[in-house]
């Protein structure tokens, strides 16, 4: 459901916006109020959000707009998409602060397509805290910061149906530990219950996505970097045997979902419908699950890690929050001070944890979903330490995954084409989810070599 406030402050957005523009001189830029306050549009809550997480933001924003009386903020239901950011920044749609994936940030700075906010993150006092490898991600080639780091810090993990697990005799606190595994698991799954053992995304890029954080757990890698120089590997054996094993689940066990329209969001959806028994996405998806699909805590919700073998591990990304260019200084300024308040202080002020923990307890929202840490693991355990009476996830149920979050490897997604790699990708697990006499190996090299072209432009 979407709060009438949420959708009136999104419309309020738009037209403040527009009155803002139009009327505008050098003397009173857009955003800046004839009163000395400066109105900021945020990035707020995917579309469709529960009504409890509506609340808790809007409780945040009052919260925020009280300790600064010279900042409005409206938040504005936002979704990242690869398939329409693009038209988003070229019509100026976006709101002034707005998340990016991790791994589109050094493209987006390249572009020239993100505000310098440099000086204002440099009047943090916790700048010289975060994790370096994950700063640098939003941190351009001139040594100027264009992103910050702000949420989702998340591995690629296997989420499963603790119930259907019971239902067809598995032991839901012993899930599966290797690719063979999934597939039995997903078989018995079926023939038991006649619910789908398994399903995978393949909407979208989101399919390519996917395909990668598996060949990634296999051992493979879709792209390596030479020097200066990127090569295309799609075809790697490992994606091969992904996608064969895919084929398999399909028209030889028929326990896999055999949809070929399932995104992030479809795909939970799903899930929470009770329409399969596992899947692989980020390990915070929990917060989503919650948020927009009304899942409870008592649902039979149970997190593993994915699969790993010949060296491969989990694939990591996460959310970085951005400026539009478009923002004035002052806009600027308030940008980072409502980056620093909605997304980093709970992380690192006690009082400012147990604020947002307990109100999003209050609100039946999500409270310690595991996710990997943006500053240090000793903080990240600490700031877990400050909101224990508030954790309301099914921490018992997501041990297979918390056992070995900070051990199992990490592996970062692709640094150059990365959308553009991931759309090749996603329409061959359509093929081997619809074909089967799908030819994976042609499938591949076509793939390859268009890959490799992205990446010699």
């Amino acid at each position: 459901m979407r709060s009438s406030r949420t959708t009136a402050l999104a419309m309020a957005g738009v037209l403040s916006l527009g009155l803002l523009a139009a009327c505008s001189t050098d003397d009173e830029p857009s955003g800046e109020e004839s009163d000395g306050k400066v109105t900021i549009t945020v990035a707020g809550l995917q579309p469709g959000a529960e009504t409890e997480a509506v609340d808790a933001l809007n409780a945040r924003v009052a919260e925020f707009e009280e300790a600064n009386p010279d900042i409005d903020v409206e938040p504005e239901e936002y979704n990242w998409l690869a398939s329409t950011f693009s038209a988003q920044l070229a019509g100026g749609t976006l709101p002034n602060v707005f998340e990016i994936p991790l791994t589109d940030a050094k493209t987006l700075i390249e572009n020239g397509q993100l505000a310098d906010i440099s000086a204002e993150f440099d009047s943090l006092s916790f700048a010289d805290d975060f994790n370096e490898n994950l700063l640098e991600s939003g941190t351009g080639s001139d040594g100027k910061v264009y992103a910050i780091p702000a949420k989702s810090i998340y591995g690629v993990a296997l989420h499963y149906n603790r119930n259907l697990f019971e239902q067809a005799g598995l032991d839901p606190d012993q899930p599966p530990t290797t690719w063979d595994e999934v597939r039995e698991y997903a078989k018995t799954i079926h023939d038991a219950t006649g619910v789908a053992g398994y399903a995978t995304m393949a909407l979208d890029n989101a399919g390519g996505w996917q395909l990668a954080a598996a060949a990634n757990s296999r051992g493979g890698v879709i792209q390596e970097q030479d020097g200066d120089e990127y090569v295309a590997t799609l075809d790697d054996p490992a994606v091969k045997d992904h996608l064969q094993w895919l084929h398999d689940l399909r028209f030889t066990d028929n326990s896999i979902l055999p949809r070929t329209d399932l995104g992030w969001g479809e795909i939970n959806e799903a899930f929470a419908g009770g329409q399969l028994a596992m899947y692989t996405s980020g390990s915070d998806v929990y917060n989503a699950l919650v948020e927009n699909n009304g899942m409870t805590e008592d649902w039979g919700y149970g997190l593993t890690a994915i699969p790993s073998s010949n060296g491969g591990g989990a694939l990591t990304g996460g959310t970085l929050a951005a400026v539009t260019q478009e923002s004035t200084d002052a806009q600027k300024d308030a940008a980072v001070k409502w980056i620093d308040f909605w997304y980093l202080s709970k992380m690192l002020d006690q009082d400012q944890a147990v604020a947002d923990a307990q109100l999003r307890n209050e609100n039946g929202q999500a409270v310690g979903t595991p996710v990997l840490p943006i500053f240090s693991e000793e903080q990240y355990a600490t700031s877990l330490e400050w909101v224990k009476d508030y954790v309301n996830v099914p921490l018992d149920n997501m041990k297979g995954y918390t056992d070995v979050m900070f051990t199992q490897p990490s592996i970062g997604e692709i640094s150059a084409s990365t959308q553009d790699t991931y759309a090749l990708l996603f329409p061959i697990v359509q093929a081997v989810l619809t074909d089967q006499n799908a030819d994976i190996d042609a499938l591949l090299e076509t793939a390859n070599t268009q890959g490799q072209a992205l990446l010699d432009q």
